[in-house]
């Protein structure tokens, strides 16, 4: 559609390929190593849908009853969905059969749940531990000094791959200690992996990083930013 909203989202997932492949380059990495996951909250399935048309093919929901409300209307086109907001275990049922990653794993009871799901279905579902590297009070994840421990216990349940770790950057405006909170997951990932604890060591991953500061999440060695706001534009909070 020229000149109309899928045209808008195809250059703005354009532009944002670009920004995360600039990135990249600037600290000497391959562009290819960093994954670009959309965060379609609040969207409806046809704006989904447009930036599926456009290329996009990891797509992720931060609440349970919009990812089942528009899983119908997605279903057969080609994406991956992950979940990656705050999940509550009662939720988690509806959550399971229609995602193959949750990102935001914040507990061992949620990670056990998971777990239990999963085991139901007869797979493993691959998840990231979520890790609160900031300490902002109202993020989600285990504190940096459980954070190994956290992932440890996560990657010897048998139902679940841990893939890496996810972090929400620090909310400043300062980039040095946005940068900190991204460097301090990279080194949380370094130690679980030297570990050699079982299920660990798959688990390189970094999920971090979205729309304002991804190029300091790629500099701190992000394999995956989360980014909603530059392709689909500023939505409802709440």
């Amino acid at each position: 559609m020229v000149g109309g909203v899928s045209s808008e989202v195809a250059e703005r997932l354009a532009q944002v390929r670009e920004r995360v492949a600039a990135a990249a380059r600037v600290v000497g990495r391959d562009p290819a190593e960093v994954q670009l996951l959309l965060a379609v909250k609040t969207l409806p399935a046809d704006r989904v849908r447009e930036a599926i048309d456009a290329g996009a093919r990891l797509l992720g929901h931060n609440r349970a009853q919009e990812l089942v409300a528009t899983a119908p209307d997605l279903a057969g086109l080609p994406h991956e969905m992950h979940f990656i907001g705050r999940l509550q275990s009662n939720k988690a049922g509806k959550v399971v059969p229609l995602v193959s990653c949750v990102q935001s794993v914040d507990s061992l009871a949620l990670a056990e749940r998971l777990d239990r799901l999963a085991g139901r279905e007869g797979r493993r579902l691959d998840v990231f531990a979520q890790v609160n590297t900031s300490g902002e009070d109202t993020k989600a994840g285990a504190a940096p000094q459980g954070a190994v421990a956290h992932a440890l216990a996560v990657a010897a349940l048998p139902h679940l791959r841990l893939r890496g770790l996810m972090t929400i950057g620090a909310r400043s405006e300062d980039v040095d200690v946005v940068r900190a909170s991204y460097e301090r997951l990279a080194t949380l990932r370094d130690d679980v992996v030297a570990s050699g604890a079982p299920g660990t060591a798959e688990a390189r991953e970094l999920s971090m990083g979205m729309s304002t500061d991804l190029e300091v999440a790629v500099a701190a060695g992000a394999t995956m930013v989360r980014v909603g706001t530059a392709v689909f534009g500023a939505r409802p909070t709440g």
